[in-house]
């Protein structure tokens, strides 16, 4: 049986897939989600904030895949490939819940379980990257941060402000 951190990335994963692929709305795609395969609410919480956080600042974690990877267009990647990515870099540079190699180590297994042959040894390489460039590429996030990309606040159900923010510190 998976730990409720993996499938709470699991589902963040799938619910950024279709939302990237198919354009469905986020809320609906996480509930569907959700009923397949219900999660403790904590860990719940923790999937909704990947989500919402890497659709956010998806611009920002975009800008910063293609800084690290100039070879590999962002919008060119496997999709599956590009969410974890996203999924990955919102967790080390801001979601900040897990220590950094915990959040690459859980990416390459995603890479393993729903990407490509060569996907796993790709992720590891750029999210590797990443972890030795991190503070270098800290500040960009702000400055690429979409302001369109933010969920309507009627998306958000009752008890998601409190969810932890790095720190431990509920959000405010």
């Amino acid at each position: 049986m998976l730990k409720p951190r993996r499938r709470a990335r699991i589902a963040a994963l799938q619910a950024l897939f279709e939302v990237d692929t198919v354009h469905h709305d986020p809320d609906t795609v996480l509930r569907w989600r959700l009923a397949e395969s219900p999660l403790p609410k904590a860990t719940e919480g923790f999937c909704r904030r990947l989500l919402f956080g890497v659709l956010r600042q998806h611009v920002g974690l975009d800008a910063i895949i293609q800084r690290i990877a100039p070879e590999w267009p962002v919008g060119q990647l496997s999709p599956v490939d590009r969410n974890i990515l996203r999924l990955a870099t919102y967790e080390i540079m801001l979601d900040q819940s897990a220590p950094p190699k915990v959040a690459i180590n859980e990416a390459v297994e995603l890479a393993k379980m729903f990407g490509g042959e060569s996907s796993s040894r790709f992720v590891n390489g750029v999210l590797g990257t990443l972890f030795t460039q991190r503070s270098q590429l800290a500040a960009s996030l702000s400055r690429d941060a979409h302001p369109d990309a933010t969920p309507d606040a009627s998306r958000i159900k009752p008890g998601d402000e409190g969810v932890s923010q790095p720190g431990g510190q509920p959000q405010p």
